[in-house]
């Protein structure tokens, strides 16, 4: 398979690195509106050809696929142009700013019968498919509470780097530069989380965000820092259960941390995920009664970007989905109303 790189900043690099470790597929061409940084990531990861638009790389036209790392909002116009033309496409999340272009995303995939994946990441997270298949199974019953977090510390940390300095960081922190916010960057992650996780689908929510003060007028340059840096949010799932989500960027201590708890009337499980690892954990059975819980083996799982490349040469579907990426953001753009309206709102 031969594969175009669609946007060379930091998250391209992931992408470059994991596709490349699979036998039989091929890095073509690298496209940047920077030509610098598209030449300095084609000379790092080996790759012949740079473009400085999509529109030079389709017109050369010799790749079968394309990974799309741009900014969000350029994800809608650059993933129908590659579609148009008859490409297979992974996304990265969230699919687009809102669910209209989301959804205009998903229709145009349906219609192509090409293969087409948003980048979920934590899809790769073995206990949390684990988990999804002891919920399904019965394992710890009918769900009744779930709890979901996605905690940074970037804006308090310089671990992952300068935000105050670097673009990379400020547009996510800036709507008039297509952010929502912590919402829409790791929202869509934890909301997957948690329905994934539980084999179940958000119903009804009510949201609250807020951006706090983080320079003198809440400005850097350019970048007016307006987006919300926390949300928390409750939600109500298919299968009954209530829930509780919530992310922010100022969660002191925890780098990047994904966790769920998922509590069942015959058991419960708890996922967590960092740079670490990843574990799961359940309180089942006979340890309902003194609450002990019990490390629990989740194997390995294939990559986001090995079952691409699988789907691609078998010519088949694949999830997570542009429709599931669409419906993961309409939840997104309905918890903005919900915050506005002050009140709950049904999915």
């Amino acid at each position: 398979m031969r594969l175009l790189v669609l946007g060379t900043g930091g998250m391209a690099n992931t992408h470059a690195e994991h596709f490349s470790a699979i036998p039989g597929v091929e890095l073509v061409g690298a496209v940047d509106v920077d030509p610098a940084r598209a030449m300095a990531f084609a000379e790092r990861h080996g790759i012949a050809r740079t473009f400085a638009d999509l529109q030079q790389a389709l017109a050369w036209g010799e790749f079968d696929a394309a990974t799309n790392v741009t900014p969000d909002r350029v994800h809608h116009p650059t993933t129908l142009a590659l579609l148009a033309a008859g490409k297979h496409v992974l996304c990265e999340k969230p699919l687009a700013e809102s669910f209209a272009k989301a959804d205009e995303m998903a229709d145009a995939a349906e219609r192509s019968g090409l293969v087409t994946m948003v980048n979920l990441t934590y899809r790769n997270v073995a206990p949390l498919q684990k988990a999804r298949e002891l919920v399904l199974s019965g394992t710890i019953g009918l769900v009744r509470h779930i709890e979901a977090s996605y905690l940074q510390s970037w804006l308090v940390s310089r671990a992952w780097g300068d935000w105050t300095t670097e673009s990379q960081w400020l547009w996510r922190l800036s709507t008039r530069h297509g952010s929502n916010g912590v919402l829409g960057d790791v929202g869509i992650h934890i909301l997957d989380f948690a329905a994934y996780g539980s084999g179940s689908e958000v119903e009804a929510i009510y949201a609250r965000m807020k951006a706090f003060d983080k320079a003198p007028g809440n400005r850097i340059g350019e970048y007016e820092l307006d987006a919300n840096d926390s949300f928390a949010m409750t939600a109500e799932f298919s299968n009954g259960a209530l829930g509780v989500i919530h992310a922010s960027r100022w969660a002191t201590g925890h780098l990047n941390e994904l966790r769920l708890r998922m509590h069942g009337d015959r058991g419960a499980l708890e996922v967590i995920h960092t740079p670490e690892g990843s574990s799961l954990r359940g309180c089942i059975g006979e340890d309902v009664e003194n609450a002990r819980w019990r490390e629990i083996d989740a194997g390995q799982v294939p990559t986001n970007y090995e079952r691409f490349v699988a789907a691609v040469r078998e010519g088949r579907p694949v999830e997570p989905g542009f429709r599931h990426a669409a419906d993961l953001q309409k939840v997104l753009d309905l918890a903005i109303e919900a915050e506005t309206a002050r009140r709950e709102l049904a999915v």
